[in-house]
């Protein structure tokens, strides 16, 4: 019997979960703290506190200064997905650090600041991307018109925070929930998006920094793409990591035990509690570096299952001298292959260390008579990316 306990967040719910709101509000919230008011001195009061900073400032000709008060320190760089290498601040002579960059073209950025050779969060900033291993603060350099991926005016689907118990893994795991709006007072049965996080990300990922829920909310809008439920597991094949110190993994590892836990354990379970069809064709499967090598491996080798893939990136040790044997089955009778799959979608940035892999599958695929869309787009391995390859990937699901 399966075993559940779940949290949901709507944005138009006057009562929230406090987990939910941490977890799917943080990259709404403003990038910046406004300065507090200076208490009077005495007991409970600031007293002599130095003036609160705006530690991440977005300009209008869309530069960004970055400010650090450390006045003991020596040496505090920032780096990010927004600047090629670590930047040197400069020091005031009131013990802020500040480095303003060139222009930025609108999206969502991440950063850390390094102070004396120590890597740390922005401890202003409350939009915090969360990671396995490492976490990074966020912003964003707004468009002049909304960005698929921002909160706009339009009703709003809901993220359901559930945990199960693995069964196949032996160890109690999260996973999302994305159910579009109308959900709750509907009776219809719903197709369903696997989506699947990074090496480095949490099941949470696609909602806290890739913003999903808001790019399935803005396309269900405008008419651009059908309802649908979106599942987002942890890709890791252990205890979940909010869940305390993971156990030893398996020796050797079961390269399995992921496809194992999504087929067995998520599947079934999403599939209970959720009006998800449970049609090959109402199914799709995608994901970003490692997750998009798992939706390849779990998707290509169970085409029965899966109608619809999507790589984003894909990760996974794609090499391309080895792929035609890596992917026999599915090469051995195309006039089959293309039978089953409606969409075959791969996507990699130009500056990807991976482009190579995706571009050779792509040849592949095509030498073989394979249907599939292949989207290079420019820059390298990054969140904004994966959101635009996932705001052009859901429009073409379950046509």
């Amino acid at each position: 019997m399966a075993s559940r306990v779940t949290e949901s967040y709507n944005p138009g719910m006057s009562r929230l979960p406090l987990l939910a709101i941490t977890l799917i509000l943080a990259p709404l919230l403003p990038a910046q703290v406004p300065a507090a008011p200076t208490s009077p001195a005495g007991r409970g009061g600031r007293g002599n506190a130095p003036p609160a900073i705006n530690s991440c400032e977005v300009a209008s000709d869309r530069t960004v200064t970055f400010r650090l008060r450390a006045p003991d320190a020596t040496d505090v760089k920032v780096s990010g997905d927004f600047v090629q290498g670590p930047q040197d601040l400069k020091k005031g002579d009131d013990g802020v650090w500040t480095f303003t960059s060139v222009p930025l073209n609108p999206a969502i950025y991440s950063y850390n600041f390094r102070v004396n050779g120590v890597s740390v969060l922005d401890p202003v900033n409350p939009a915090i991307k969360l990671g396995e291993r490492t976490s990074e603060s966020i912003f964003e350099v707004p468009a002049e018109k909304s960005a698929p991926y921002d909160m706009q005016n339009v009703p709003h689907g809901t993220v359901h925070i559930n945990w199960y118990e693995s069964k196949s893994l032996n160890v109690w795991r999260r996973v999302d929930v994305y159910t579009p709006p109308g959900y709750e007072t509907g009776k219809g049965m719903y197709p369903v998006m696997y989506l699947l996080h990074g090496s480095g990300d949490t099941e949470n990922g696609w909602v806290t920094v890739g913003r999903a829920n808001f790019i399935l909310d803005n396309l269900i809008a405008a008419g651009k793409a059908k309802p649908m439920i979106v599942v987002m597991p942890y890709g890791r094949a252990r205890q979940d990591v909010y869940l305390g110190p993971a156990p030893p993994p398996a020796q050797p590892p079961d390269p399995k035990a992921f496809e194992n836990d999504l087929l067995k354990d998520v599947m079934p379970f999403a599939e209970k509690f959720y009006r998800i069809s449970a049609k090959p064709a109402d199914r799709a499967i995608a994901g970003l570096s490692m997750g998009g090598g798992q939706a390849l491996s779990v998707g290509l080798n169970h085409l029965d299952i899966f109608h619809s893939v999507g790589a984003f990136s894909a990760g996974g040790g794609m090499r391309p001298e080895g792929l035609e044997t890596q992917y026999k089955d599915l090469i051995a009778d195309p006039a089959a292959t293309n039978k089953k799959l409606k969409l075959f979608y791969i996507a990699c940035g130009k500056a990807d260390g991976l482009f190579a892999g995706s571009q050779a599958l792509h040849e592949m695929l095509v030498k073989h008579d394979i249907k599939h869309t292949f989207a290079p787009s420019e820059e390298g391995h990054v969140w904004r990316n994966w959101r635009n390859y996932l705001a052009d990937f859901v429009p073409q699901l379950f046509r």
